[in-house]
């Protein structure tokens, strides 16, 4: 099975891959706090409880693809391959598995992994023009064309980010959890409603603005996906969603995994 590694700038996401004549199950998934002090031999410790936990062991493991926006975290995940699932990581973007979609931005080299693998997946799985929408430590919109080719994007603050930064610059204002207001009312009646709606509704009128700006921009049919935990968290209240996939980047890493072993 394939040890799909995606590592983000908030958590690092390990998914156990089954290829069932290519449908890709996902037989497990865990996730850690992202960290570059972390050690190979503490991902292992880490890894190999939960993999028992699941009814599987490190022999279970024939090849690792590797993901990563933090490059100060990829060296001890490569040494984790080579040490404990002994086989040399691929490293997306990298040879033998380079993007095999263009990059048509200013600054191809500055594209993060995680976007450029997401735009794979996508096309993968729709057809037409999409616009991506990762909702991480950053919220990203990725637009790509029918070819499949990287047209370009946004990048915003995530809406953790934004609370995190609210609260902080805010003495008297508390920590809340994000989640959709109790009614539809957007004149909220105490601080925690307020903040609530503000941060709810208003992440909200930011997307559905930014999409129509690049709908209009593109002027042809666009699909909207979605990934990122608070996907979901937002579909009741939205319908710019065309499509929600929760493991885009897993269902990336194994394409290009797919790619690289039968061109190999």
């Amino acid at each position: 099975m394939l040890l799909a590694i995606d590592a983000g700038n908030t958590n690092v996401v390990f998914a156990l891959v089954a290829d069932g004549g290519g449908a890709r199950e996902i037989k497990a998934r865990w996730r850690i706090a992202t960290d570059p002090r972390r050690t190979a031999d503490e991902y292992a410790v880490w890894l190999n409880q939960l993999l028992q936990l699941e009814g599987y062991t490190r022999d279970d493991v024939d090849a690792v693809i590797i993901s990563t926006v933090v490059p100060r975290a990829l060296h001890n995940l490569e040494v984790l391959s080579q040490k404990y699932f002994r086989t040399d990581a691929l490293i997306a973007g990298r040879a033998p598995i380079e993007w095999g979609v263009s990059i048509d931005v200013d600054e191809p080299a500055s594209l993060g992994a995680d976007r450029a693998v997401n735009t794979i997946a996508a096309h993968a799985l729709h057809p037409g023009d999409l616009i991506v929408i990762d909702f991480g430590t950053a919220t990203t919109l990725d637009l790509s064309d029918y070819s499949g080719a990287y047209k370009g994007g946004i990048i915003a603050p995530g809406i953790n980010l934004s609370l995190d930064a609210l609260v902080m610059a805010a003495a008297k204002l508390p920590r809340i959890a994000i989640e959709a207001p109790a009614t539809g009312s957007v004149i909220g009646r105490n601080t925690v409603d307020q903040m609530n709606i503000g941060i709810y509704w208003g992440y909200i009128a930011m997307i559905e603005g930014l999409v129509a700006r690049m709908k209009a921009e593109v002027g042809r049919p666009v699909k909207v996906v979605a990934t990122g935990g608070l996907a979901t968290l937002f579909e009741q209240h939205t319908r710019v969603f065309d499509a929600i996939e929760p493991d885009l980047t897993i269902q990336g890493l194994a394409i290009m995994y797919e790619r690289a072993h039968i061109t190999a």
